[in-house]
């Protein structure tokens, strides 16, 4: 499957945080959103990128909404937001498996997991920025900063 692309709407969804709480994407419009998904928690590019985005959290919460999404369960994403105190919503697309993360082209049947693909969507749902990593490379916090900012 292809990634959606800007322009595109972002196909709506609502998944559980790592305490259990709904959070659905319609919800936020309203305000910019930037969905991170990535592979694994406790993984070591993850581990990396998620702290780049929770030492940066201050700057990005400013204009718009960080949630970051794996198929982890939401026990485990529990444990690792505690232990790293990520100031973000992490949000479980754990059953149906990967589901979220197939609609937006970002899953990856043969690893079970969400490839590392960013969608920015704007206020009213459409994705206006978007990209896709490598598993082993981290993605740039500069350029989420840089697109939001050219959003607001």
């Amino acid at each position: 499957m292809t990634a959606i692309t800007p322009g595109d709407r972002a196909p709506d969804f609502t998944l559980q945080d790592q305490y259990g709480r709904d959070t659905a994407l319609s919800a936020l419009r309203g305000r910019p959103v930037l969905a991170v998904f990535y592979p694994l928690a406790f993984s070591g590019v993850c581990s990396g990128e998620l702290a780049e985005l929770g030492a940066r959290h201050a700057e990005l919460a400013e204009l718009g909404t960080v949630l970051a999404v794996s198929v982890d369960s939401v026990f485990a994403l529990r444990t690792w937001s505690d232990r790293e105190g990520f100031p973000f919503a992490l949000l479980s697309d754990f059953w149906p498996h990967g589901a979220v993360a197939d609609a937006y082209g970002v899953f990856d049947p043969v690893r079970g997991t969400a490839r590392r693909g960013t969608f920015l969507i704007d206020a009213a749902g459409v994705v206006r920025w978007s990209t896709l990593a490598p598993i082993s490379e981290p993605r740039d916090t500069d350029a989420y900063l840089e697109h939001l900012r050219a959003l607001a």
